[in-house]
């Protein structure tokens, strides 16, 4: 046996050593691809109702879809009937009044009570709104102070599911134009904060988006300037670690992979992907990749619009995307799609 033979033998058993059978999943390829534009339907919203800018991102809430618009100059959540998408009203105004939003971040929902709550990164608060009662008098209609934020780590997006278990992206700051992210449990009545990432690969100057389902209670880190995705549960078990074909723990903000992901009916998880460069259009994903729970790769939905965010309706089986394309909004049916 040669020298060369002995030591690509050597390598495959070093790299066979460093794999967890158990949680990692090597993807080489990704090569079941539909395209699915066809099946996208746009939903028209009409400028005579209200003007929603490109800075947008939407929520399904019960019977409601809200699309918040972060760059708006009255209010910065308008309200639609989910179903039939008619425009009900817009709430959340804009302003540096004591109930009003001056620097909006991400909306979680609590469907439980009817509400939802919305970050203001300005004033360190998350305030509370009553959708219905909210919707009854717009211009009037006073939120609660739900909590007060601690600077020093707090959540940026997160799916709610009590006032004790909150599941998504917390941040420390460090120093002026850096943080450290992670995914997380947040108690709201406590402010505790404990990491569940903890057993995840480690990468220099990581950048995560979060996925949550109270349903699977399953937490995905993914990560946006690396081909990788790691699934955990809530008590920071790791379930797998999910390598792209272009992984590597090379530190990097070349090329965007991930945008966010939703967990669906039928045990499934779906990402957006770009895999382009961090620069230009090529920066938004146009597909999607479908898992299931244990990290396995299905197929990839090709969306062939230029996606900003997308979020998962369970009543109706559907994804509603934001786009940064020909159309802005619209939805796509998953029943016979995955």
């Amino acid at each position: 046996m040669n020298k060369l033979l002995l030591y690509i033998l050597f390598i495959l058993c070093l790299i066979s050593c460093n794999r967890n059978t158990e949680t990692d999943r090597y993807q080489a390829n990704r090569n079941n691809k539909i395209d699915v534009k066809q099946l996208i339907k746009e939903i028209k919203i009409s400028e005579e109702d209200v003007l929603i800018g490109n800075y947008a991102l939407a929520y399904v809430s019960n019977k409601y879809l809200l699309i918040e618009d972060l760059k708006s100059f009255d209010y910065f959540v308008s309200v639609f009937d989910k179903n039939k998408f008619s425009y009900l009203g817009s709430v959340g105004k804009q302003g540096q009044g004591p109930k009003e939003i001056s620097n909006p971040g991400a909306i979680a929902i609590d469907d439980t009570h009817g509400k939802f709550y919305i970050n203001d990164h300005s004033k360190m608060r998350i305030f509370s709104f009553d959708i219905d009662s909210a919707l009854k008098d717009p211009a009037n209609y006073k939120p609660n102070v739900k909590v007060h934020i601690n600077s020093s780590n707090f959540p940026t997006e997160y799916e709610y599911i009590n006032d004790t278990l909150c599941v998504g992206r917390t941040i420390a700051p460090i120093g002026i134009n850096d943080y450290t992210p992670s995914v997380s449990k947040w108690n709201m009545l406590t402010g505790e904060i404990v990491p569940l990432s903890n057993n995840t690969p480690k990468i220099k100057h990581k950048r995560i988006v979060c996925a949550s389902s109270a349903k699977y209670t399953l937490a995905a880190e993914i990560y946006t300037y690396h081909d990788l995705i790691s699934i955990f549960d809530f008590n920071g078990n790791l379930k797998c670690n999910i390598y792209g074909p272009e992984w590597s723990d090379k530190s990097s903000r070349d090329i965007h992979y991930y945008g966010g992901g939703v967990f669906c009916k039928g045990s499934k998880f779906i990402v957006s992907y770009s895999g382009g460069s961090n620069k230009g259009n090529d920066y938004y994903p146009k597909q999607l990749i479908v898992f299931d729970l244990d990290g396995n790769y299905i197929k990839t939905l090709d969306i062939g619009y230029m996606i900003n965010q997308f979020c998962y309706d369970e009543g109706n089986n559907r994804l509603i995307f934001v786009f940064n394309d020909e159309i802005q909004f619209g939805y796509l049916d998953l029943e016979g799609v995955i």
